[in-house]
């Protein structure tokens, strides 16, 4: 993610909602005169944050992205990384960070796929129609979730509030070889659909569908593959900045 980004290699960076600090190592190994700063509204996310044991150029602590405690145009780049689709006032918080971010400074959100985990949304409509009596599927009992940030709606989020928004897809695969780890994450979907499940259907029993299907599949295949796709959202109001960008790709790719 970091490589799709043209470094000075002193930046000062925010990285917003950084809980454990998972992009931490690499800021520190690719870019050591860096001044890093990371903050995360939960403080128990912290605790286990490489920054906090670290030796100069280093801070970590606990604030709300909606009141970021630092001046105007304060910081070279501004990470936003898998947290936006958390937020409720997504606008608010994009506007607090273009205020914190220099006038020529990057924001970049990496985020997750509308379409991402296609697979598991479709086996998941086939059991609930499996499972329906005629006629009692309500409208909204297949549809899928959908998240308030994405690889394609947060291009146009941005774009409201930075004057260039560029798009890369990193493309992926989820590969289990046992159904455990898939009914696991199944389960913290729960919250989200339960509710909307057609009359008579269960949710104990989706799940029993949707297990003997994906262990049928892993019997037969030796493993079940699931497509993921996510990606990071790149903004700036630099002029230019798209045909810079352009330039750079087409120098460092592989």
């Amino acid at each position: 993610m970091l490589s799709r980004v043209i470094w000075r290699g002193d930046e000062r960076i925010l990285d917003i909602g950084c809980g454990d600090g998972s992009y931490y190592p690499v800021i520190r190994d690719q870019l050591p005169d860096a001044h890093y700063i990371g903050i995360d509204i939960e403080p128990g996310m912290l605790e286990n944050h490489e920054g906090r044991r670290a030796v100069g150029g280093i801070c970590v602590g606990a604030g709300d992205a909606l009141h970021l405690p630092f001046t105007d145009s304060s910081f070279d780049v501004v990470m936003m990384n898998h947290m936006l689709y958390h937020v409720a006032d997504i606008a608010s918080v994009l506007d607090e960070a273009r205020r914190v971010l220099k006038s020529d400074g990057v924001l970049i959100a990496a985020t997750n796929s509308g379409e991402s985990l296609h697979e598991l949304n479709a086996r998941y409509r086939r059991a609930i129609t499996l499972l329906s009596s005629p006629g009692k599927i309500q409208s909204g009992s297949l549809a899928v979730p959908r998240s308030s940030f994405t690889l394609e709606n947060g291009a146009v989020l941005l774009g409201r509030h930075f004057y260039a928004v560029v798009r890369h897809d990193l493309p992926g695969a989820l590969v289990f070889r046992d159904v455990e780890p898939v009914m696991d994450y199944l389960s913290t979907w729960r919250s989200m659909r339960e509710t909307s499940l057609p009359p008579n259907v269960r949710w104990d029993d989706v799940m029993m569908v949707m297990r003997e299907q994906f262990s049928r599949v892993i019997a037969h295949f030796g493993e079940l593959i699931i497509s993921k796709l996510s990606g990071v959202l790149i903004a700036s109001d630099r002029g230019g900045f798209i045909n810079e960008y352009v330039r750079y790709l087409k120098h460092h790719s592989p």
